[in-house]
């Protein structure tokens, strides 16, 4: 059973950092692709970012790139999303999703996913 922990999610005030982790198990960690998608409350779900097991190359939200950055350590069975510049729009829940496909891309990349109970990250003005 995919089985999957977010944590780091938090108040944060604009202009700052957050990381967020994903602790996974349940799967061959390494042969799927990892990433993570956002829900704000009257928006539509976003993709927001994910990593390929296949070639390790990433994807990134045009909302997002240049700010936040994906991390995966396959020992660790957990993939990480770095978020640096944050603003009140950034304001979601976060969830972590994974992928038995090996390569991932685009907005929708999470279709067929499995994912996690989400984590909160709200940043302030």
């Amino acid at each position: 059973e995919v089985q999957l922990v977010e944590s780091g999610g938090g108040l944060v005030q604009a202009g700052g950092s957050l990381r967020l982790s994903c602790a996974a198990s349940g799967f061959t960690f390494d042969d799927w692709s990892m990433g993570w998608f956002r829900q704000a409350p009257g928006k539509e779900r976003e993709g927001v970012s994910c990593m390929s097991a296949g070639d390790g190359e990433s994807y990134y939200a045009d909302s997002v790139e240049g700010r936040f950055t994906i991390s995966r350590d396959n020992a660790k069975k957990t993939v990480y999303l770095l978020m640096n510049g944050l603003t009140p729009e950034d304001t979601a829940v976060y969830y972590c999703a994974a992928d038995p496909l090996r390569y991932c891309y685009g907005r929708n990349w999470y279709d067929g996913a499995s994912w996690g109970q989400g984590t909160q990250v709200t940043v302030s003005s």
